[in-house]
């Protein structure tokens, strides 16, 4: 019975752990599976995002990979076109076959949550943004 409860803790704690991802690493690097909670960095792309009653659309980019991404809500605060970002949510199959991530949650650069959890990755995300804003 001990085996069991603890068969049990170990898959829910696995299952509940959001790995952080950059979209290059979707259905590559360990953890970042289609369907998994996992948390997605990469740019807004320009001229990709798209608000629609309650749902916002717009195109993650990171190191010449892009995802698709649907959010159930309206993002707040310094949220744009060419900035990096962190999105909680899933990676789901699209009817047409191809993958979109399903998000729950987007934590923007420059909150200092963003900052304090993403330190090692601030260097590739600044690249991408700067490279985004020049083009155009």
């Amino acid at each position: 019975v001990l085996v069991a409860g603890g068969v049990v803790v170990a898959k829910f704690l696995s299952s509940a752990l959001d790995y952080y991802c950059n979209v290059d690493e979707i259905g590559v690097k360990d953890g970042c599976d289609e369907g998994r909670n996992i948390r997605i960095q990469g740019t807004v792309e320009q001229g990709s995002v798209e608000t629609e009653s309650a749902a916002t659309s717009f195109i993650l980019t990171f190191n010449g990979v892009s995802m698709p991404v649907v959010l159930g809500s309206t993002p707040t605060g310094l949220f744009q076109e060419c900035i990096p970002v962190v999105v909680t949510g899933k990676v789901l199959p699209a009817a047409d076959g191809s993958r979109y991530f399903a998000g729950e949650e987007v934590i923007v650069k420059h909150d200092n949550e963003y900052d304090a959890e993403n330190e090692d990755r601030l260097d590739d995300a600044n690249a991408e943004a700067a490279a985004c804003s020049q083009k155009g």
